[in-house]
């Protein structure tokens, strides 16, 4: 079923309109042709997360059994999480490159923003391919129990369901310097998911090393995301989320002074229990011109 699915979501990536970028940038393809990976719902890596994320992460059959399905025994044992992962096309990567360095580019940031009609439309569609086989299946970040999580002192921003490490169960790649999950199509990435009880082949995880495809962590070489990043929130030791998400409200501000602002799609997340209405940008500067901007750099070295 591996097969049947990658090429139906292949085809939702090239049919399906709301993956297109608007008029005013060309109208061309958001997102390249998806790479899949899949995992077991009773991987024991998915109860490591409850310390390495928050103790708020949820487990497959957690979030299973709270979108509303039924606690079946050895229901571990027989759920498959479907990862997805939305390259952007090369335009998008081509056109980051050539930013100000202080702001990300309008297409990115139109993209970005664009890009989360069509990602929500693919968890529907494949949702609905699952069930049309015959099986059932969610997804956790379409669920009402998803949400985003903001604490103080000291400041922590993640949320209960986080696609990366998801990804990163099910093979699709590892993490890096600045926290992105570097896969075989780069960083410059997004990332969705599928919880069902269909007959999905596991993929394999060659490795528990968190960091394993990142220069930097693996050898001490790179580290081109420190210096990409105009807020000084990525350092030898990592990446500082409360100066990443000022610098993020910076580039928002910028960006709603801006034309731009009024083809902007709205967006509503759940943060800390309350809704709350957005029209996200992104800013992902420490993404462009890197060398895992596009690919996995410790592969490419093979």
């Amino acid at each position: 079923m591996n097969e049947q699915a990658r090429t139906f979501i292949e085809e939702v990536f090239v049919s399906d309109e709301l993956n297109r970028l608007p008029e005013q940038f060309g109208g061309g393809r958001i997102f390249a042709t998806p790479l899949i990976g899949v995992s077991r719902g009773d991987d024991n890596i998915f109860l490591e997360f409850k310390e390495v994320v928050s103790p708020e992460h949820m487990t497959p059959v957690e979030m299973w059994v709270q979108s509303g399905f039924p606690n079946n025994q050895n229901l571990a044992a027989s759920l498959r999480i479907l990862s997805i992962i939305f390259p952007y096309v090369s335009r998008i990567r081509e056109e980051g490159n050539k930013n100000d360095e202080s702001m990300p580019p309008e297409i990115y940031c139109a993209a970005r923003n664009f890009a989360n009609p069509f990602m929500d439309d693919v968890l529907e569609k494949t949702v609905g391919f699952f069930q049309d086989q015959g099986y059932r299946a969610t997804s956790g970040i379409r669920s009402s129990e998803f949400q985003i999580l903001s604490k103080k002192d000291p400041f922590r921003i993640y949320s209960n369901w986080s696609e990366r490490h998801i990804a990163f169960v099910a093979g699709l790649g590892t993490f890096s310097l600045h926290e992105a999950l570097i896969t075989e199509a780069g960083c410059n990435i997004r990332l969705a998911s599928i919880i069902t009880d269909g007959s999905l082949e596991v993929t394999p995880r060659l490795s528990d090393e968190l960091y394993g495809n990142c220069l930097h962590s693996a050898n001490g070489t790179c580290g081109e995301c420190i210096a990409k990043c105009p807020a000084g929130a990525i350092t030898e030791v990592g990446h500082d989320k409360y100066k990443c998400s000022v610098y993020g409200q910076k580039v928002r501000d910028e960006m709603y002074k801006r034309p731009l602002k009024s083809i902007l799609r709205p967006h509503y997340e759940k943060v800390n229990g309350q809704q709350r209405l957005s029209y996200p940008v992104g800013c992902a500067l420490c993404q462009f011109g890197v060398p895992c901007m596009d690919k996995n750099p410790m592969a490419a070295r093979e």
